[in-house]
């Protein structure tokens, strides 16, 4: 009951999760278009910011075992990096329908954070040239910034350059 209440005021297990942890982020709010062919883009220009300062949530199988990557909008996961930033050997990207019931959340708006079983989690070394960056707070249409060492630290993430232009 008490996370029914959470949800309807607002909050999702991504906010709860950082609130709960004490972290520093700040909430943005944009109306999400259906239409829209990118969430990611459509977030970064609705929000003002840099595509570069605003990353994308993926889930990918590498060797049977879903993994996260948190990567710029303004670019694509290198498969093969994400597998050796796990020391894994090969990876596609995970069936969407398990990428939403592994992690609770719906398409455009999987967090790594809050996730409904804690995946393993790769962040893109680009988010260290960044003070901060906004990840999805876990519904379409509203995103979360924060310092890329929060997200790291709370996500318990590898950092590795796991993305490309």
């Amino acid at each position: 009951m008490a996370k029914k209440q959470k949800k309807n005021s607002g909050g999702t297990p991504a906010t709860v999760a950082l609130a709960a942890a004490g972290t520093p982020f700040t909430l943005h709010a944009y109306e999400h278009d259906p239409a829209s062919p990118s969430y990611g883009e459509e977030a970064a220009e609705a929000l003002g910011v840099s595509p570069d300062r605003v990353f994308k949530t993926l889930v990918a199988d590498v060797d049977g075992e879903l993994t996260v990557a948190v990567v710029p909008v303004a670019g694509q996961l290198d498969l093969k990096a994400l597998a050796s930033a796990v020391g894994g050997k090969r990876a596609a990207m995970a069936d969407p329908a398990a990428a939403e019931r592994t992690t609770g959340y719906v398409r455009g708006g999987i967090s790594p954070l809050g996730q409904r079983k804690r995946l393993r989690t790769v962040l893109d070394s680009s988010a260290s040239e960044h003070a901060t960056v906004c990840i999805s707070a876990g519904r379409r249409g509203l995103e979360v910034e924060l310092s890329p060492a929060d997200l790291a630290a709370l996500t318990s993430a590898v950092v590795a350059p796991i993305g490309r232009a």
